[in-house]
């Protein structure tokens, strides 16, 4: 292609000025050379470049040689120069092989690390870096963080990291052994015996160890006298020498503690492996649930929903309705697993509106009359139901709960006492309560001196006669009463009614008097023990 006059000129005047004109793939063959598509078609190029925050226009040429020449000479083109220059000078990217292999030469440690590079200060920005050399190298040097480069593998630039001062810094920090614990000062009896009171901690006694504690015995091999050990996974755990025999306790009542503590928590949950669309079909056959078809969902499931934006391993997402809020069950990866879990919270909700609803007072004692319970009273309870107690605090506060085999025995709780009740009622022991206290025997008759007893003290001489007699008399006569009798607390005596009545009597002041026409017969005086004052 042959060149105009002008960019010949501009040519020669660059290589004598020893300028290069940097070259580009844009449409002008130049970097920073633009078109003037607009404006003066004489001169139809120009040269622009930043600088600070602005673009800087050098003017306008006729032909793009010339506007080349004008960047060419500004420092900024100067120094890209420079650069290329050195670029171009400086070896070929190392492979990842070569890298590793040239650190081992030096004696030089590659530092890991848990980011994307696996290499410690080195981080991947193919944006930024570029796609040839995506790896950058970054350390912080007097508070502010300095670049050491960009390079094609991360291994290379992790050996310019472990080639710098902080690489090597870092190295030898990372060799070095820990530093130990600093030694604490032994504690004297009384301070430990605090400490272990401060932590809770319960020293444990042992009758059959010289040092009077469980875990601790006499250190032999000279320094601090006592030493303490434990057992773990049959092995003898040893935890140091100690001062004092109530330290070494209480070194050993702390890892107690520990080995408790960790033997209390609860296994970590196993992941759920995601169920295949037949292994899905399969589960739901097993568990006798239906997977609810919908037309006008895109899953063909009622209830799931598919977006692969949320989880592109697990697109199908399942929710649920309940109580006018939607409820979200998780995502999965197949849609019949997440209409697998729509149907099990379906059924739930189904058994919890199957649910009888609590009975009223009044529907209690309706349905015990249909069963043909009885519902037992107790006058010791606060509740006056037996097998029934309250408490106020809960939403349903009656409790219902049986004696069975030496252990008491939740019925359940209740909104009512009285369905409470009847669900105590309908238990097996309230039923042999209930035939037991049927079963009782009726009271025997009265005899003619129980009768007579009781018609004394109905008689004006004879109301002020009972209660002097004797504390002799009164516990013979006791003795001689039918079970059926009661005393009460003021020591007379009270005869139940017997069932037939009783045929009245005629006494006399003298005890036994000639028989009256039309009148009952008369019965024989009293006897002694009961005449005597």
């Amino acid at each position: 292609m042959s060149r105009s006059p002008s960019a010949e000129a501009a040519l020669r005047q660059a290589e004598a000025e020893g300028l290069t004109l940097l070259r580009s793939d844009t449409s002008t063959r130049y970097r920073w050379v633009h078109t003037n598509s607009g404006g003066n078609k004489a001169k139809p190029y120009y040269a622009s470049m930043r600088r600070g925050s602005k673009h800087v226009v050098l003017g306008y040429f006729m032909t793009a040689e010339e506007a080349a020449l004008a960047c060419a000479r500004t420092p900024r083109a100067q120094a890209a120069v420079a650069a290329a220059v050195a670029a171009a000078a400086a070896p070929p990217p190392m492979t990842a092989e070569a890298a590793l292999r040239q650190a081992e030469a030096e004696g030089l440690t590659l530092l890991r690390s848990d980011s994307r590079s696996g290499y410690k200060s080195v981080c991947f920005s193919s944006t930024s870096c570029g796609q040839a050399t995506p790896y950058q190298t970054q350390v912080r040097r007097r508070g502010r963080m300095v670049s050491l480069g960009h390079f094609a593998t991360a291994e290379e630039a992790a050996l310019n990291v472990a080639r710098s001062p902080e690489g090597q810094a870092a190295m030898a920090a990372a060799a070095a052994p820990p530093a130990p614990p600093p030694k604490l000062p032994p504690m004297t009896a009384l301070a430990a015996l605090r400490q272990a009171e401060a932590e809770g901690l319960t020293l444990l006694r042992s009758e059959s160890s010289r040092t009077g504690y469980k875990g601790v015995a006499r250190n032999n091999s000279g320094g601090k006298p006592y030493k303490a050990e434990v057992w773990r996974g049959g092995r003898l755990m040893h935890l140091g020498c100690f001062a004092t025999v109530e330290e070494a306790a209480l070194n050993v009542a702390r890892v107690k503690r520990s080995h408790q503590e960790e033997d209390d928590k609860p296994p970590p949950p196993t992941a759920l492996t995601a169920l295949t669309a037949l292994a899905a079909l399969r589960q739901a056959e097993a568990e006798g649930l239906t997977l609810l078809r919908s037309e006008s969902s895109r899953t063909g499931y009622k209830g799931v929903t598919v977006d692969s934006s949320w989880n592109s391993s697990k697109p199908y997402k399942a929710e649920v309705g309940r109580g006018g809020r939607m409820t979200h069950l998780g995502c999965f990866a197949t849609a019949e697993e997440a209409a697998l879990n729509v149907a099990r919270v379906k059924r739930s909700h189904q058994e919890e509106d199957d649910k009888p609803l609590p009975l009223t007072a009044l529907a209690a004692l309706r349905q015990a009359e249909a069963e043909g319970l009885t519902l037992l009273r107790s006058e010791s309870s606060r509740t006056g139901y037996k097998g029934v107690t309250v408490d106020s605090r809960r939403s349903k506060p009656y409790k219902a709960e049986v004696r069975r085999d030496g252990k008491n025995v939740s019925l359940g709780s209740f909104a009512t006492v009285e369905e409470a009740a009847l669900t105590y009622a309908r238990t097996p022991e309230a039923q042999a309560a209930v035939a037991a206290a049927a079963a009782k025997p009726a009271p025997p008759p009265m005899t003619a001196e129980e009768a007579a007893l009781v018609l004394t003290r109905d008689l004006p001489g004879q109301a002020a006669a009972a209660p002097a007699t004797s504390s002799r008399k009164r516990k013979v006569r006791s003795e001689e009463e039918p079970p059926h009798a009661a005393q009460p607390s003021g020591g007379s005596l009270l005869l139940k009614a017997p069932p037939t009545p009783v045929p009245m009597l005629q006494l006399t002041s003298a005890g036994a008097g000639a028989q009256q026409p039309g009148q009952p017969a008369s019965l024989p005086p009293l006897p002694p023990l009961l005449d005597a004052q």
